[in-house]
């Protein structure tokens, strides 16, 4: 993103958000019922960070400052030794995830883009907080991936993961 002009910044992501939404929902029609779960969940929450932005946008328009907004939860259920899809082969299923993770890892690195180029302290806070939301979508992924790659199932340990930190009040443990 070259412009520093908040209101472009704004239209930039938020098309890249649909996408990634859309992307997710799509991606969980296509899986078993846990995976379907998350992936949901990412859609919705990609169409928070819509709704944020948006709401940050009609400020910046109608009284040229930055607003703070809230975090979201992200729950995952507690099912174990799940397969993430239908699909009859492992490389369906990682690709489908890495898909999900570069779009995570383009979005943290964007939002962290931003946060430093924003002046506002408010704006800075908000996008820093979208980059570690979407850094904490990255690592929840991460986990599906390694755990697919290495035994064809989504094998959620709570020995192994435990907790799910999504920043302070987004905390979800087994």
């Amino acid at each position: 993103m070259r412009s520093t002009n908040p209101l472009i910044v704004i239209c930039i992501v938020k098309e890249n958000i649909c996408r990634a939404s859309e992307m997710y929902a799509k991606t969980a029609t296509k899986i078993n019922t846990f995976g379907r779960n998350l992936f949901e969940q990412l859609s919705e929450f990609e169409k928070f960070h819509y709704d944020r932005l948006s709401a940050l946008e009609q400020s910046l328009r109608d009284e040229a400052k930055f607003i703070s907004s809230g975090g979201k939860e992200f729950v995952l259920p507690p099912i174990l030794g799940k397969s993430i899809t239908e699909a009859p082969d492992r490389k369906s299923r990682v690709q489908i995830i890495s898909e999900a993770m570069q779009l995570e890892k383009q979005a943290e690195r964007a939002f962290a883009k931003v946060a430093v180029q924003i002046p506002d302290p408010q704006g800075q806070e908000l996008f820093a907080r979208l980059s570690k939301e979407e850094r904490k979508h990255y690592d929840i992924l991460m986990e599906a991936f390694w755990s697919v790659n290495q035994t064809g199932d989504w094998e959620w340990s709570p020995l192994r993961f435990g907790k799910v930190s999504l920043g302070n009040e987004y905390d979800h443990t087994f």
